[in-house]
């Protein structure tokens, strides 16, 4: 069965994005980077990857992508309907009027369905979370893995990793990589 990854960038003090979206104060270092370019060369969004020399790297981990609303919002602003289009998209939101891209699945209800669903259909990669913090919070039950990209900042406010009711569900680490600006990923599993 496919799983559902939530892999993300996030503070140490647990935020995804500043109050406005913001992502721009993550410290970056080079060795992080490359990680992500060698294993997760499919979370590079299409606007980027000519540019990185993956304009036609296969998918590694993902054939999938979920997103919220605020996720999916940059691409949409900068004139980028299908951020990932080597990727099956999914963008969640009650309130978005429409998608210019057929490419593009709007999902206005029941994503915990959805993710259930997309589960059980055969596929060549995972399912990828990309974002939101209330979606990560209403898709929690479904989560088979974490892959937190922690970066060495504190954001002092924003948009939480879980943004949603308090539901605690135990993780724990698996696996930690450190990267010279003192950034981390580490990949958590459901505990028990």
């Amino acid at each position: 069965m496919r799983k559902l990854v939530y892999y993300v960038a996030v503070s140490v003090d647990g935020f995804i994005a500043g109050p406005s979206g913001e992502f721009d104060f993550y410290p970056g270092a080079p060795d992080m980077a490359q990680h992500q370019l060698d294993e997760y060369p499919e979370t590079i969004p299409v606007q980027a990857r000519p540019q990185l020399g993956l304009a036609d790297t296969p998918n590694k981990r993902f054939d999938t992508v979920l997103m919220g609303l605020g996720a999916y919002r940059p691409g949409l602003d900068a004139g980028i309907p299908s951020p990932y289009p080597h990727l099956e998209q999914y963008v969640v939101s009650s309130t978005l009027p429409g998608v210019d891209d057929p490419a593009v699945h709007l999902v206005r209800a029941d994503p915990l369905g959805l993710v259930r669903e997309l589960k059980q259909q055969p596929g060549s990669g995972d399912l990828w979370l990309c974002g939101g913090g209330r979606l990560a919070a209403e898709l929690l039950p479904e989560i088979d893995e974490l892959v937190f990209k922690r970066y060495p900042v504190v954001a002092g406010g924003g948009i939480p990793a879980f943004a949603g009711p308090l539901r605690p569900r135990p993780f724990a680490p698996v696996e930690t990589l450190a990267f010279s600006h003192g950034g981390t990923v580490t990949t958590y599993r459901p505990a028990g």
